[in-house]
């Protein structure tokens, strides 16, 4: 009867697997309903709540019944909001034509896969990387190029490395600043060394996924859009997930040329039309608002950060990088690695059973990485550095 079933099943679809991200949060949570004490730090996820003046936006759109069909792209006011955001934040000059809304930014990804690969052609995704970049690129039958930046170039690839990369058959290269899993930022100047060898490729499209932005320690954000030559190639994508803890409002954007634009706007119209109308509404606060009325998170997530770092410390062959950005720890635990244990994930494995709930480096392209995500409470942190640093010298003495 199984066998039966999948023979109705496209293989597209049979290849496609669920991300890791949500398989470990489902492995936690079915532990946790079974009543083991297991602290999360798998998700991508605040655990803060919608700021206020979010909310009451959204539900001021309910009383002025903003219920029914909306334009494909969004309302026009939120794109002109959108269109004021870029300006403001990121010095990035569009018209509401060139903003599509989209029921998230993992939505707006897809599609611009759709938009701009064909079957054969080249995705070129430095890992680590985001854990559907991948899977979005070889869905729409993109072959996906990996060159790797480990912690000993913090998590960033060379222009030498994209140049390396690069062949007749690209066609998009996709990335994160801040990046998700890493934390990492590439400056002004990392960038531009990036445009240099693009500039000489102009076949090639750049997806810029910045949902990370107003998450930052150490290091300013810069759009690669805003570089010269850039913006007639680039899709800037953000949502609200992330900055101003929107997550359950399913709300992304992006900022493109035209061309561009129109295409997706097409895809999107034969797929979903347009994304929530309440969310709209409530988006058009949030832009608007800017980073300064939630300020308040990235500070607790800076703080946040400190208290994961230092209760690592005594797991001592970890290699920890303070992250620029996001709210993850990537850490190097290859050295734990053994016959027992031969791979990231089987050390996630036994962080489980540990009490703790991560996702292993296989998952964005790094193998023997681990990703914790500090968006959790600070005693939470504390209690799961603990657990962490228990299971691996644990797992350090048995070997």
């Amino acid at each position: 009867m199984v066998l039966l079933g999948m023979l109705f099943i496209s293989e597209r679809v049979q290849s496609l697997a669920l991300p890791m991200t949500i398989e470990m949060s489902k492995k936690s949570r079915a532990l946790q309903e079974a009543g083991h004490d297991i602290i999360s730090l798998s998700l991508g996820e605040p655990d803060f709540d919608t700021p206020d003046f979010a909310k009451a936006a959204g539900i001021e759109g309910i009383e002025k019944n903003f219920s029914h069909y909306m334009p494909v792209p969004g309302y026009a006011d939120l794109r002109k909001a959108i269109c004021t955001k870029f300006q403001r934040d990121n010095g990035l000059t569009y018209s509401p034509n060139e903003i599509i809304v989209s029921t998230g930014a993992k939505q707006t990804i897809a599609n611009l896969m759709m938009a701009l690969v064909n079957p054969g052609d080249e995705v070129i995704i430095p890992a680590p990387y985001w854990v559907s970049y991948a899977d979005l690129a070889e869905f729409v039958g993109g072959v996906v190029v990996s060159p790797k930046a480990g912690l000993e170039q913090q998590f960033k690839i060379t222009p030498a490395q994209l140049e390396a990369a690069i062949s007749p058959k690209t066609k998009v290269l996709i990335f994160s600043s801040p990046n998700n899993p890493s934390g990492a930022m590439y400056s002004g100047e990392e960038l531009e060394g990036l445009a240099a060898v693009l500039r000489k490729h102009p076949q090639i499209w750049v997806i810029s996924d910045e949902i990370y932005e107003y998450i930052h320690y150490d290091v300013q954000h810069v759009s690669m859009a805003s570089l010269p030559g850039m913006w007639e190639r680039t899709a800037t994508v953000n949502g609200l997930s992330k900055g101003f803890a929107m997550t359950g409002w399913r709300l992304g954007y992006m900022g493109a040329p035209a061309v561009l634009a129109d295409a997706c706007e097409k895809i999107q119209s034969q797929i979903t039309s347009g994304t929530s109308s309440i969310a709209q509404r409530a988006a058009i606060a949030a832009v608007l608002a800017g980073p300064e009325p939630v300020e308040y998170m990235r500070e607790a997530f800076t703080k946040r950060r400190s208290i994961l770092m230092e209760g690592l410390k005594d797991a001592d062959r970890l290699g920890v990088q303070a992250p620029e950005g996001a709210f993850y720890l990537f850490v190097d635990a290859s050295a734990y690695l053994s016959e027992s244990h031969p791979t990231a994930l089987d050390l996630c494995m036994a962080l489980l059973e540990g009490g703790v709930a991560a996702v292993p480096g296989e998952a964005f392209g790094l193998d023997g990485y681990i990703r914790f995500s500090y968006a959790a409470a600070e005693e939470d942190l504390r209690k799961a550095a603990e657990r962490i640093v228990r299971t691996l010298k644990g797992l350090n003495s048995a070997s």
